[in-house]
């Protein structure tokens, strides 16, 4: 009953050597890995998931796609970055190809740092599109976690990051002339497959969190802070049973420390957003950024006239916000460029 690992052999496809049994040349080398194909199903889903729950907001079709165009940039960047510093001895040593930092296709991304770096790309959507960062992170939830569930096959094809040895029957087999397995195992030893338990801990993570949302309203970036919770705890689990080289402070793993931040953060967001918002949403989007307000600046530019160009639900964000806060300002919203 044991997990069979792939043969490697299985998990790239050398496109160049298919073009040349076909007669076609190809300058250079091109080969597709399991473990990108991995990425960039978990990326399809997610943008699935985000686009169909942002427009029940009320925000236009694909605008999702605005934001994946930063997020995605700046995640992978965030993800490898955090991953070669937490795991510097893998790439800086006497002799070590330093241009290794740069294979992301051989592996080795980190989800928190993917995290911060999409933060920002998400950050960055928002200034351009006019759409709220927390309505865009809360839609975004779900479908993040169902991405990380597509991208944990990934590790599977590569044989890497699986849990200590097991006699469990579901126990991972692998190769043992892979680079990761312990020295001192004998071949055959099993292992805990905590892709799997990630996978699963994932898809559940994600419909408990479309579930509670139809429940209670998870907005102004309750949603986010729902997700932190959970695969923070998720992760300081995993983190306890996998074989992983990563750098050590006070005696616990760098992983576990930034899942221990991503549980605390989440509670602290999710207390600050509860006490700060106390009604729903107005609008998708910043005030005065809606499509129909772009639309009326345009047209009052063409006509050389000064046209108003705020909505109820512009003074409905403001009297929310208001009644949160106990002010009694009555200054009007800012047209563009305000933080949600």
């Amino acid at each position: 009953m044991s997990i069979p690992s792939p043969d490697p052999s299985d998990t790239r496809f050398d496109v160049t050597a298919w073009l040349q049994g076909l007669g076609v040349d190809l300058p250079l080398t091109f080969v597709i890995h399991a473990y990108a194909v991995c990425i960039l199903i978990g990326i399809v889903i997610a943008a699935f998931v985000t686009n169909h729950r942002l427009t029940k907001r009320g925000a236009e079709s694909w605008v999702t796609i605005d934001f994946t165009l930063c997020a995605l940039v700046l995640g992978i960047v965030g993800a490898r970055a955090f991953h070669v510093l937490t795991h510097p001895g893998d790439y800086f040593y006497d002799g070590a190809n330093l241009w290794r930092v740069l294979y992301v296709w051989e592996g080795g991304i980190a989800i928190f740092g993917a995290l911060i770096g999409g933060a920002v790309g998400v950050w960055l959507g928002s200034k351009w599109t006019g759409v709220r960062f927390w309505t865009f992170a809360d839609a975004l939830a779900p479908g993040l976690l169902l991405a990380q569930a597509a991208g944990r096959m990934g590790n599977y094809f590569n044989q890497e990051l699986f849990g200590t040895p097991t006699t469990l029957p579901w126990g991972l087999e692998v190769d043992p002339t892979n680079a990761a397995f312990p020295a001192g195992l004998p071949a055959g030893t099993l292992f805990h497959p905590t892709f799997l338990y990630e996978i699963v801990w994932n898809v559940a993570g994600a419909l408990f969190i479309i579930l509670l949302g139809r429940a209670v309203r998870l907005q102004w970036g309750r949603g986010l802070a729902v997700y932190l919770m959970w695969y923070g705890l998720g992760r300081m689990v995993f983190e306890s049973i996998r074989i992983d080289p990563s750098e050590i402070f006070f005696g616990v793993r760098t992983n576990v420390w930034a899942a221990f931040l991503a549980v605390a953060l989440g509670f602290v967001l999710f207390l600050v957003q509860t006490r700060r918002h106390v009604g729903s949403e107005p609008s998708p989007y910043l005030p005065g950024r809606t499509p129909e307000d772009v639309s009326a600046r345009a047209k009052a530019g063409r006509d050389g006239e000064v046209a108003s160009v705020y909505t109820d639900s512009d003074f409905a964000d403001v009297d929310d916000d208001r009644a949160s806060t106990g002010s009694d300002s009555h200054a009007l919203p800012a047209t563009s460029g305000r933080g949600a």
